[in-house]
């Protein structure tokens, strides 16, 4: 019932699809694609920061009527900057320092770490409802989001799900340039992620799916000692293992992550 971004332009679907997309337009993350009344929709933008790492840059939701802006430190509802604790018709949205959390009553829970990682948790009464980077929720990996009648890869997927913007000065990655593969690292990847302090992880998540996205990252830093190639996919690890209902131990450290 999640759907999740991170790191280097992660994207984990409902369904379990994981693909990397690195656009920096506004995208529709996900959304009720219903005909009909449209119950909410998320979108976000991703900028490279000064470290030229991908970070959100903001996140626009709708739920129901009410439109809800975030940024670092900065909750905007209806037009309005407001503090938090804030709590509207059906919509409570919390922050500190660190995360940013909205539960809305119709049946979403929405976590941003201000910074690269945004989850998504959907009830399944949406099953078959959603669109967007998150594909359409109904239980079958790829079918529906890279196959729907040829073969997509995840570039093609991700900017069918950019929102047109007149002013937008932004270029959509190109299609023709699959993302380098990685079959390096791969030892390191799985000693980290199958370290004591996940014990409790091995069995409620799909492992292959983060060494993999581990490897891509370390592929991605070519050998840059840089905290965020190897803990923004280990982080995401350990928050989807507490998700799940894991418990992870203390494994960040003074001298790692």
């Amino acid at each position: 019932y999640v759907c999740s971004t991170w790191g280097n332009n992660h994207f984990k679907t409902f369904d379990g699809d994981v693909y990397q997309f690195p656009g920096i337009c506004e995208y529709n993350f996900v959304s009720d694609c219903r005909e009909a009344y449209k119950e909410f929709s998320v979108h976000i933008q991703r900028a490279l920061n000064s470290n030229g790492h991908p970070e959100i840059q903001y996140i626009l939701m709708k739920i129901k009527d009410i439109m809800v802006y975030l940024k670092p430190n900065l909750v905007v509802v209806d037009g309005r900057i407001v503090k938090t604790p804030y709590y509207t018709s059906g919509v409570l949205i919390e922050s500190n320092e660190i995360y940013t959390k909205i539960y809305a009553k119709l049946g979403m829970t929405l976590m941003w770490n201000q910074q690269d990682a945004l989850m998504v948790e959907l009830e399944n009464k949406f099953n078959n409802h959603t669109c967007g980077l998150c594909g359409d929720y109904n239980g079958i990996q790829i079918y529906n989001e890279f196959i729907n009648g040829g073969a997509y890869n995840s570039i093609t997927y991700g900017n069918m799900q950019k929102i047109s913007k007149p002013n937008a000065k932004c270029e959509d990655p190109d299609e023709t340039q699959a993302l380098p593969s990685c079959n390096e690292h791969r030892d390191e990847c799985r000693k980290l992620l199958t370290s004591p302090e996940f014990a409790d992880c091995r069995l409620r998540l799909n492992l292959e799916m983060y060494i993999q996205a581990c490897m891509q990252d370390k592929c991605a830093c070519n050998g840059k000692e840089d905290s965020f190639c190897l803990c923004s996919t280990i982080s995401e690890y350990s928050r989807q293992c507490s998700h799940a209902g894991g418990r992870p131990g203390e494994w960040r450290t003074q001298n790692f992550c």
